[in-house]
């Protein structure tokens, strides 16, 4: 460390300044001693240093800058009730680049923690929170906003997300609760809970259109909805929704996806993926998304360049070819030659309802007469997954989510400035999404009561469970285990835009154990794909929604999930059987 210059302008810092930062660290230094002056000198040289900095612009790397697109100016609209019958909505948008390419047709909605330049960045949350009171308009597309727009897709503008990103069911956020496409005021699931609404709700169209009844009154025929999103996935945010909600929702291998434009919760944790109606879409997404931008610092040298991104679509197909080929891609022999292991502790973690377990139990069974190798395989330290993933992140989430600089290079969010934590933050928040204030006081408890160690045991940790599933998929090409662990419950009251809210206590218990089995691939890093396999009552007997099943692959495996649930799916399309 050096002092890069020495002082001489008019003093900013003063000694009772100095003598409150050094109680702060932890100690004291004697009043008008040799000390005082010389840290005095070198705390307003300090400042001086910083008043270099603070004068100069904001810098935008040109790679980031707004793709073109037809029209010029990018407009938006936070669209009326009437017209956002799901709550689905953040801001709508029209926003094409290109009339060709792989996602040429297809309509985008991006999770709104996403950076879509022009529109504002509201990460679920109420503009009280931000300095100026007001939401941030982005000034920048995130990597994967270009990669959508470049390859020809529809982006139709974000999609509302859980308050801060942080919470698993889909009633927390600013706006109210965002309605399942199957059934109003049941949950969506969270914290990716617009972008899995509008996509079901094409679901929901095309079940009435074949004359289906519906499960449970819905408003989603009055939604236009969209072909596939761009969610966030720190803890089970694709993956959730996209289970509750009965579509398909991946969280790739950490870093095969830039996050670069995200706003993050924590970097070893942080990814985005795709969500979509049908497993060709997410195979096409993903190759379009995934590789290398040369700005993200989650990406290693393991990332492909974007020139050697697997065109994951095309060797699927071309897979299912050969198979039908030899006429083995049907109802009794898809599978044949893939070893699919039955995560034992899978069904194991707190909250899992029955009727969620026998279903999703009875779905990976149906691997046997598929003709997969089945068997179970058991990791004992996937019950500690969800501590480790606690512990090991915990700590670190305060800062991220005020946008503040992490230990290593990266593009932080331009004009993107949370207020820190304050009173009118717990008065808000406390009742509508408690996880917020939780996480403050979390990070506080645990440095105060155990010191900078035991984030440390938690994230050597983190290598042992890594090894465990790694030594587990040595066994197998893919695991399996339930995504929801219940089936989507009522929303509680009080939670619409300008409601009084809820109890905390409430709103917490609803969601205990729903990541359990989700996040502890987001700190090992290995691929993660829901699947929807069926139906489950709703625990009020009114009705029937989604479930289900996750398809766990090796790191860097996302073609192996992809190969398992296309072939599970020759057995019977899970929600269309």
């Amino acid at each position: 460390m050096s002092i890069v210059s020495i002082s001489s302008g008019t003093p900013t810092v003063t000694a009772e300044d100095l003598h409150t930062l050094a109680s702060k660290v932890g100690f004291t230094i004697e009043p008008r001693s040799e000390d005082e002056k010389a840290f005095l000198l070198f705390a307003n040289s300090l400042d001086a240093t910083a008043k270099e900095v603070e004068n100069l612009p904001e810098y935008v790397d040109p790679r980031l800058l707004p793709t073109p697109v037809e029209g010029g100016e990018r407009k938006y609209i936070r669209p009326a009730p009437k017209d956002n019958p799901l709550n689905a909505w953040s801001h709508k948008s029209e926003l094409k680049a290109s009339s060709s390419g792989k996602l040429s047709g297809k309509t985008v909605a991006f999770k709104d923690n996403i950076s879509v330049g022009s529109l504002p960045l509201t990460i679920g949350t109420s503009p009280t929170f931000f300095v100026d009171d007001k939401y941030p308009i982005s000034t920048i597309d995130a990597s994967v906003v270009s990669r959508v727009l470049t390859a020809g897709g529809h982006g139709k503008g974000t999609a509302v997300c859980e308050n801060f990103s942080v919470f698993a069911l889909s009633y927390s956020a600013h706006t109210g609760p965002v309605h399942n496409a199957w059934g109003k005021g049941y949950a969506t699931g969270g914290s990716s809970s617009g972008c899995a609404a509008l996509i079901s709700a094409k679901d929901v169209k095309v079940w009435k259109e074949m004359g289906k009844e519906l499960p449970l009154p819905t408003d989603a025929l009055d939604e236009e909805g969209v072909d596939m999103g761009i969610g966030g996935d720190q803890g089970g945010s694709i993956r959730l929704p996209a289970a509750y909600s009965g579509i398909y929702g991946l969280k790739p291998t950490h870093g095969l996806i830039p996050y670069t434009g995200i706003a993050n919760l924590l970097p070893s944790i942080d990814h985005t993926g795709p969500m979509a109606r049908s497993l060709e879409d997410i195979a096409t997404l993903l190759t379009v998304l995934a590789g290398y931008d040369g700005i993200d610092p989650r990406q290693t040298p393991e990332t492909p360049l974007r020139s050697n991104v697997l065109d994951y679509n095309a060797l699927l197909a071309s897979w299912i070819d050969s198979r039908r080929k030899v006429d083995e891609w049907t109802p009794s022999s898809s599978a044949k030659g893939l070893r699919i292991g039955i995560l034992k502790e899978g069904w194991q973690v707190p909250g899992l309802d029955s009727e969620v377990s026998s279903l999703v139990r009875n779905a990976a069974d149906r691997f046997r007469s598929l003709g997969a190798e089945v068997h179970e395989v058991s990791v004992p330290l996937h019950l500690q997954g969800a501590a480790i993933w606690s512990i090991a992140c915990r700590p670190g989430m305060p800062a991220t989510q005020q946008n503040r600089a992490g230990d290593m290079l990266s593009h932080t969010l331009p004009g993107f400035e949370p207020r820190g934590p304050d009173q009118h933050l717990f008065d808000t928040l406390a009742h509508r999404n408690p996880a917020v204030p939780n996480i403050l006081l979390n990070a506080v408890h645990l440095e105060k009561k155990y010191g900078p160690g035991l984030t440390r045991r938690a994230q050597m940790q983190i290598y042992a469970l890594r090894a465990a599933y790694d030594e587990a998929l040595e066994k197998c090409d893919v695991m399996l285990t339930p995504v929801n662990p219940t089936v989507g419950m009522p929303h509680p009251k009080g939670l619409e835009e300008g409601g009084k809210g809820a109890p905390a206590l409430e709103l917490v218990q609803n969601a205990v154990g729903s990541t359990c089995n989700t996040c502890p691939f987001n700190v090992t890093g290995h691929p993660a794909m829901s699947v929807p396999v069926g139906w489950g009552r709703t625990r009020d007997g009114k009705g029937k929604l989604p479930v289900g099943m996750q398809f766990v692959g090796k790191r860097w495996g996302e073609l192996d999930v992809l190969k398992a649930a296309s072939a599970w799916e020759v057995g019977g399309r899970g929600l269309w059987d």
